[in-house]
């Protein structure tokens, strides 16, 4: 494990916050790639949970996009708890999504983090034409980096609030019925993340619209 020190936390939303970390020498990976992170306290070494890293590799410094879960004392709700300097232990990276054609991106609430260091790589490139976005929350005030998502020359969103009926945003879960209206053409490259009983529904809908299973790439 790399021990990592927090340069900068900020508040994202209600409940998610970003850390921005110094880079270890040797931390070397690629867009798209995850970690296990694990707090350096006494009892909670061995207790990691994975994040994807929303930074880009060029950056040297690593960025994390993490909920927060108040009712559950976790990784994840002591991590919202440390300040900046503090250390965390970091793991080698992994392999969580390779970008390997434009296509749709079905996210569900912080399922958007694999999906941003992708878009963030495709903006600054000017590849990002051809790339649509299904965003999946609660009610507004959960979505994750809404505004930078909306200014992303080329990436068309459609945000879908199951808590919440407002305008610029679908009322509902994401359905058949929606999907094709999202998506007339559905001979598409598919990028799922979410929640799994989210993505297992998303998953049968992809099924029974008949998109094929090699079209589909996701994660959890």
């Amino acid at each position: 494990m790399h021990k990592a020190t927090i340069l900068k936390i900020d508040q994202v939303t209600h409940d998610v916050k970003r850390f921005r970390l110094v880079e270890p020498e040797g931390f070397d990976f690629k867009v798209g790639d995850a970690t296990e992170i694990a707090l350096d306290e006494d009892g909670w070494r061995d207790e990691t949970r994975p994040f994807t890293m929303t930074s880009l590799p060029e950056e040297r410094t690593l960025e994390f996009t993490i909920k927060g879960y108040p009712d559950h004392d976790g990784v994840t709700e002591r991590l919202h708890k440390l300040k900046e300097g503090d250390h965390v232990l970091i793991a080698d990276p992994f392999k969580t999504f390779r970008y390997d054609e434009p296509g749709v991106f079905i996210a569900g609430g912080a399922g958007i983090t694999p999906f941003l260091a992708i878009f963030r790589d495709l903006e600054k490139k000017g590849k990002l034409n051809g790339n649509q976005l299904i965003f999946a929350n609660k009610t507004s005030e959960d979505i994750i980096y809404r505004k930078e998502l909306e200014a992303m020359d080329g990436l068309k969103i459609d945000h879908v609030l199951s808590d919440e009926d407002t305008a610029g945003s679908h009322h509902g879960m994401i359905d058949a019925d929606m999907i094709k209206e999202f998506v007339p053409d559905l001979d598409r490259r598919f990028y799922l993340c979410g929640p799994p009983p989210m993505m297992e529904a998303v998953q049968e809908v992809l099924e029974e619209l008949g998109v094929k299973a090699d079209s589909v790439e996701f994660s959890d």
